[in-house]
């Protein structure tokens, strides 16, 4: 039996732009139903930033779009509806005070994920929308006006639904690619989902014996026969199964996606404010000052102490070499290792570590202006679940932020 109660609209997923596809919904006026499977709201909200939320960046609408690279002109209307200062004028209306950090990313004062979520879900308490926790939506269906969706509990019609269930990273949220049955099955194209913002694995036995040491500024660059595939310049953090840090989720879209990953080569310049010669010539000085000290106490400065005699054996120098006397040739070996550390890649540890996903809904398919699908009629799409993914830094949430906004008021809106 199809469920009596009158909805207007049926968001499916109380993640990030499903939470404020549903309030502005709601606010306008409509009845707003949100399905959701899991036992919380926001699962994903609560885990990101290490528990902290990076709420957005510290940058206006151009900078969020570039941060995007071409397929961030999508963004363009959402971001004209709901910028980043929108954002941040919400929140803290909502009672989240924000903070910029150095990064240029966007925290709650609190440092709480927690007081994220439950500002969203207090404005969805107050504009209306119904909130239904542990019911999956197993089946969504075209049914003339509108959709029939069937869940674990019942049956239920609404003339809109907006999808917003997210992409398959972090699976242990809930997010397992369920939105993409359903609309591919609604004809829509989907670009392959693939790990986005993961850490990547290494085919190099001592980098895990370095697990723990953190290099707050290297360039690295992905490498298939010298070319370049991508590059950033950022924090690193050596693990257990190969790299990890800031730097390294931004270039991990190029490995996950690639189909010979293990064809790759890491390539991590140590010391990026100096070039070759420069950094010859203070090792030169610093070798010739150091007299019977430790060569590994001539390296830079940025340099921690076990990486330096990591280097020494890649160089096959002994870690007890003293500074004096370094050879030329010994010198320049130095130089290399520093400037041009490789390491074979193995391949990423996968959806179940990665921050985002990459792939999703084809962009062509979507109108950017409404959020509205080319293809199938009162369907409406946010967050996610489009193929579009940005670098680590409050980008991803700014646009479910953005989206989800503009999703919900065009859904509410008479005409679409």
């Amino acid at each position: 039996m199809v469920d009596a109660a009158d909805w207007d609209i049926v968001v499916i997923g109380a993640g990030a732009a499903g939470l404020m596809a549903a309030i502005r919904a709601a606010e306008r006026g409509r009845r707003v139903l949100v399905l959701e499977k899991n036992r919380k709201a926001g699962v994903k909200i609560l885990m990101s930033g290490g528990t902290r939320c990076n709420l957005t960046h510290a940058t206006d609408n151009r900078g969020i779009v570039e941060a995007f690279g071409p397929p961030g002109r999508f963004l363009h209307s959402s971001l004209a509806a709901f910028s980043v200062q929108d954002t941040l004028a919400w929140f803290e209306s909502a009672g989240v005070a924000t903070k910029v950090e150095e990064t240029g990313k966007i925290f709650p004062v609190s440092n709480k994920a927690l007081d994220v979520l439950n500002a969203l879900l207090n404005r969805l308490h107050q504009s209306g929308a119904r909130l239904s926790l542990e019911e999956p939506l197993l089946d969504l269906q075209l049914r003339s006006p509108g959709f029939l969706l069937t869940t674990s509990r019942r049956t239920l019609h609404a003339p809109r639904v907006i999808l917003t269930t997210g992409g398959q990273s972090y699976p242990g949220s809930g997010t397992s690619g369920d939105g993409y049955a359903w609309t591919e099955r609604l004809g829509h194209t989907i670009v392959p989902p693939r790990p986005a913002l993961v850490p990547v694995t290494v085919a190099v036995p001592w980098v895990a014996e370095l697990r723990g040491v953190t290099l707050p500024d290297v360039q690295v660059r992905v490498l298939e026969a010298d070319k370049t595939l991508a590059s950033r310049r950022g924090s690193l953090l050596f693990a257990h199964f190969g790299l990890s840090g800031p730097v390294i989720l931004d270039v991990s879209r190029a490995v996950s996606g690639h189909p010979r990953p293990q064809s790759l080569v890491l390539e991590i310049d140590l010391a990026p404010d100096l070039d070759e010669p420069d950094l010859d010539e203070t090792l030169r000085l610093e070798t010739a000052a150091s007299g019977k000290k430790l060569l590994a106490t001539a390296f830079p400065d940025c340099l921690p102490r076990r990486l330096c005699e990591t280097l020494l054996t890649l160089c096959k120098m002994p870690q007890d070499r003293k500074a004096a006397a370094l050879s030329r040739a010994d010198r320049l070996s130095l130089v290399v290792a520093i400037k041009r550390l490789r390491l074979p890649i193995s391949g990423t540890l996968g959806f179940g570590r990665a921050e985002v996903t990459a792939g999703g809904v084809a962009l062509n398919e979507v109108d950017s202006r409404a959020l509205s699908s080319k293809r199938v009629p009162d369907l409406y799409l946010a967050g996610e679940l489009l193929d579009l993914d940005g670098p680590i830094g409050g980008y991803n949430f700014q646009a479910a932020w953005s989206t989800g906004w503009l999703a919900g008021e065009r859904a509410a809106s008479p005409n679409g």
